[in-house]
């Protein structure tokens, strides 16, 4: 009788449970809105406390930390805002938008005014350009305003 234990069965299970991790975490899609963020070449990856999402049909979605986006009428944008601004950390103090290439332009800069106009720290979140693809490999990095 040998009074050792043999680990060599236990690093078959660790394995196994790790190939088993590896495989299924491919299967998980996150839940999030379909936006073709535009180009850019100058940006920062800046992990934003909100977000504000404008889909192509010119919709708006709001999120603050980690939650699902929902959906926020116009009118209510702003106090969702100015509430999200107060109980965000400093260093997470701004409004990220993500906004789709199909957006009119207009309506992206509505959002914006709203921010500045109530001096609210706004960023607009764009994909990196085929260039520097490769520098940015994040697809949700943001271009300061």
């Amino acid at each position: 009788m040998m009074a050792m234990f043999s680990m060599a069965s236990m690093t078959d299970v660790i394995f196994l449970l790790l190939i088993f991790f590896m495989i299924t975490s491919t299967f998980v899609f996150p839940t999030a809105l379909e936006v073709n963020l535009p180009q850019s070449t100058v940006q920062t990856s800046l992990k934003p406390g909100t977000r504000v999402y404008i889909d192509k049909d010119e919709k708006l979605y709001a999120s603050f930390g980690d939650e699902e986006p929902q959906p926020i009428e116009g009118d209510a944008l702003l106090p969702f805002l100015q509430l999200a601004a107060q109980n965000a950390p400093a260093d997470e103090a701004f409004i990220a938008i993500y906004a789709d290439e199909e957006v009119p332009y207009g309506k992206i800069v509505e959002v914006l005014d709203l921010g500045a106009r109530n001096n609210l720290r706004m960023v607009l979140a764009t994909r990196p350009s085929n260039a520097r693809k490769s520098a940015y490999a994040d697809p949700a990095t943001t271009s300061r305003l």
